[in-house]
């Protein structure tokens, strides 16, 4: 007996991400020592003290129980006593957080909970892929907006069709921006707040590298800015904050309504976080948020010392404000694959072609800044001996 997948599942985009694993695996398992610069995976481990806090929690029988539908009550209020402290953002623990098995699930899930099956939905390109999964399983309609070099890959407000802007229901946005390590400012945000409200748009900040700036500026969030909450929600993970990829942890906070529809979505599908693990979420908020700067602190030294090495060999770059990577441009003669197919090829070095983000993204590569120093200036002489600069 055969069991065909429906047609949602067959429409769903491939996963990019996937499908680069494979070509370094391959690469590694020929007994290559490859630099692997294309993941978006911390490198480092989470710090100790979160883990004593999942320890202790475990051992307690009262979190082996199921959670609690929509969180435990003091993992939310942590969740917005870390907003008020950090960002000076009042929020209902009760009406205004969604607790997420990882901030992926919220983003995915949020279309099919807030829209109908022909809705528009406006999102970045280039762009996190796995936005559009939830595209494909909300049967929405999708628009993208580009993000150029030329505008800081600040989304140009002026130059989005308004048509486009009158369907859309939801925008998708995200700074510290994934691939590019483009940082918003406060006048794009204040410029959002009015477009949305023009246009009667619900916005969806990815704060996922929320804590990870550089130069002295610390990202701000969306909520800072005054009417977001009217027209917005924004996502936290813990992942790249406190290196807890694998715990699978974060939140969602602002509009009570858009809050609303992910909690009820969620009743259905799940039963909360693990209670140890959301013990362990709130000991991280509610430190002193050191153990975040230094993490913060180590990619900063990584990014200098990579642009270092890349202006040595003439391979231009975007500088990044924010998150865990760096935007190279792409030699003349070659398309993004083309170039991360050579780099693995002939220099062992993984990086991620930036067109798997979106066709905006063609030009570049993504380098994720996940692997030490060292190694990430070896990774840039490998290439410079290819004389492709």
């Amino acid at each position: 007996m055969e069991f065909s997948e429906s047609d949602i599942l067959q429409h769903l985009p491939k996963q990019f991400f996937a499908s680069l694993v494979q070509h370094v695996n391959a690469k590694v398992a020929s007994g290559a020592d490859v630099i692997n610069l294309g993941q978006g995976n911390p490198d480092q481990p989470t710090p100790p003290f979160i883990v004593e806090a999942l320890s202790t929690a475990a051992q307690d029988p009262a979190t082996h129980k199921y959670a609690q539908f929509r969180g435990q009550p003091d993992f939310k209020q942590a969740c917005a006593d870390f907003y008020e402290r950090e960002y000076g953002v009042k929020l209902d623990p009760e009406k205004e957080v969604a607790v997420l098995g990882g901030t992926k699930i919220g983003l995915v899930e949020l279309p099919y909970a807030l829209m109908n099956p022909g809705e528009t939905i406006l999102m970045p390109d280039p762009g996190y892929p796995d936005y559009f999964s939830g595209v494909a399983l909300a049967k929405v309609k999708l628009e993208t907006y580009p993000l150029l070099e030329e505008n800081n890959f600040l989304l140009d407000f002026d130059h989005l069709d308004p048509a486009v802007a009158d369907a859309a229901k939801l925008l998708y946005m995200n700074y510290p921006n994934n691939p590019t390590g483009a940082v918003a400012t406060p006048e794009f945000y204040a410029q959002t707040v009015a477009y949305a409200k023009e246009h009667q748009i619900g916005v969806v900040s990815d704060f996922a590298y929320g804590a990870i700036g550089y130069d002295g500026k610390r990202p701000i969030s969306f909520l800072q800015t005054p009417g977001a909450k009217d027209v917005g929600i924004e996502f936290y993970s813990f992942s790249k904050t406190y290196n807890m990829a694998g715990w699978r942890l974060g939140f969602a906070v602002g509009n009570p309504d858009m809050i609303e529809a992910i909690n009820l979505i969620q009743d259905h599908l799940f039963v909360s976080v693990f209670p140890a693990i959301q013990r362990a979420g709130s000991a991280a908020l509610n430190s002193d948020q050191s153990a975040a700067k230094e993490i913060s602190d180590r990619y900063e030294s990584r990014r200098d010392a990579l642009l270092g090495a890349a202006a040595k060999i003439n391979w231009p770059a975007y500088k990044p404000g924010g998150a865990f990577y760096t935007l190279m441009k792409v030699p003349a003669g070659y398309t993004s694959e083309q170039f991360a197919n050579l780099l693995l090829d002939q220099a062992s070095v993984a990086v991620a072609p930036c067109n798997g983000f979106g066709p905006h993204g063609e030009g570049y590569v993504r380098i994720g800044l996940l692997v030490s120093e060292e190694r990430l200036v070896e990774a840039v002489e490998r290439v410079g001996k290819l004389n492709l600069f």
